[in-house]
């Protein structure tokens, strides 16, 4: 195991370098870099040739970021916050406050997915609003910058004329939210992206995921207002957390064990979402050993894991033969992308939930994980990809090689498991 796991940090930080871009350098086509700044976007060789903010917080706990790339990520998106409402071409609308979904290496802000860098034409079929997750990881990246790399000044920050604890609070307060359950929430007609890793899919009515991470968020900012000297706002924030750790189990729960991403359209079980409320604490006893044990199963019986990866439903629980979900925003087949292919990304999230109940399921599924990408290595030469950004056995499909979050994302948890050498475990 700890050769492995060993393996898979050597990997990680030889695919975070590749996935820098320096002042000045370009990546496909795209660029210079004119920010001022390294950016890491989400993979090598010309895998999404911009900055993504979700993907770079996702990868912060791997400890492969440096805190000046930290620090200029932060400061970067939080220049380009959106200064005021805007109504897009598209029919969409970015509110103040809005955070970017990821940003050119011009330093031009995209608000939705679906686009590279096309400012006009941003926003539907992708949403209303941009996306919602974006505002709570612009939380977990300003925390990891002061918190973790030190940067305690930058709690007195004022970026662009707004000081950076305004601004968070602002992005925090961008979400709509259910006021008694405080869940984010949308409908057809106001719909966000819940989480980035399903911005093809449409949820509506009550949001699991976009909920977990307001949860992890608003205890950020508790932090960050004890720092700053500010009880009366930490309080607010942890009343909030708390609300939401009592209402995700009274809301998501399903007979199976598994959490369901949404209350509205695509209710379908969430392996990601399950896993991660509890590999963040979000969930209180017996709800967790529930919820690993359901993953436990899962695994066992083979319906959501394939080579180590990881699928968003398990594949007993589609909602029919043609579609892992109810709805998505394009035709992408079943078993393609985001529709029931296989990821790593998620790998750790399930391996921590899973060993609360079976510590040695969760060592096989981390050990096939690793072994696939050695079969794969893309260091072997152009005829390699792994790490993938999803696969699956039908049709051979793979998509985007050398996808940093594949291998980051796990690692960051099992840093915090204490699986890493030299690590303590925390969460």
């Amino acid at each position: 195991m700890t050769d492995s796991l060993r393996y898979l940090v050597e990997l990680g930080d030889a695919i975070v370098e590749d996935s820098r871009v320096r002042p000045g350098e370009s990546v496909a086509g795209h660029g210079p870099n004119t920010t001022g700044g390294t950016l890491v976007r989400p993979g090598g060789r010309d895998c999404y040739p911009a900055f993504w903010i979700r993907d770079f917080v996702m990868s912060l706990d791997s400890g492969l970021i440096t805190p000046d790339e930290a620090n200029h990520a932060l400061l970067l998106t939080a220049r380009l916050q959106a200064e005021k409402d805007r109504r897009l071409r598209s029919g969409s609308f970015v509110p103040r406050g809005a955070i970017a979904d990821h940003v050119t290496f011009g330093g031009q802000p995209v608000y939705y997915p679906g686009t590279l860098d096309d400012v006009e034409r941003q926003g539907q079929p992708f949403g209303f609003y941009p996306s919602l997750d974006d505002h709570y990881y612009f939380i977990e990246m300003a925390w990891h910058a002061i918190v973790v790399c030190g940067r305690e000044r930058l709690l007195h920050a004022v970026v662009a004329g707004i000081p950076l604890l305004e601004r968070l609070a602002l992005a925090f307060a961008v979400p709509r939210v259910d006021p008694e359950s405080q869940l984010v929430v949308c409908d057809e007609n106001d719909r966000g992206v819940s989480f980035g890793f399903t911005d093809i899919v449409v949820h509506t009515g009550k949001l699991l995921f976009c909920s977990l991470l307001r949860y992890r968020a608003a205890l950020r900012m508790a932090d960050l207002c004890l720092r700053a000297r500010d009880p009366v706002g930490a309080e607010g924030y942890e009343r909030i957390a708390s609300t939401i750790s009592d209402q995700v189990p009274r809301t998501f729960v399903a007979d199976s064990g598994f959490l369901v991403a949404s209350t509205g359209v695509s209710a379908q079980p969430d392996v990601w979402g399950s896993a991660f409320a509890v590999t963040i604490g979000a969930l209180a006893e017996p709800v967790a050993t529930g919820v690993s044990l359901a993953l436990s199963r899962a695994l066992a019986s083979g319906t959501i894991s394939w080579r180590g990866s990881i699928r968003h439903v398990p594949t007993d629980a589609d909602f029919s033969a043609v579609t892992a979900w109810e709805r998505t925003v394009d035709a992408r087949s079943k078993n393609i992308y985001q529709n029931g292919a296989y990821w790593g990304t998620p790998v750790g999230w399930v391996c921590d939930a899973v060993a609360r109940t079976d510590s040695a399921a969760a060592q096989r599924l981390a050990l096939d994980f690793v072994d696939d990408l050695r079969q794969g290595d893309y260091r072997q030469g152009p005829d390699y990809g792994a790490p993938w950004e999803c696969m699956h056995p039908e049709g051979d499909h793979r998509q985007n090689p050398v996808y940093m979050c594949t291998v980051t994302a796990p690692l960051g948890a099992f840093k915090r498991m204490g699986w890493l050498p030299g690590s303590t475990g925390s969460r």
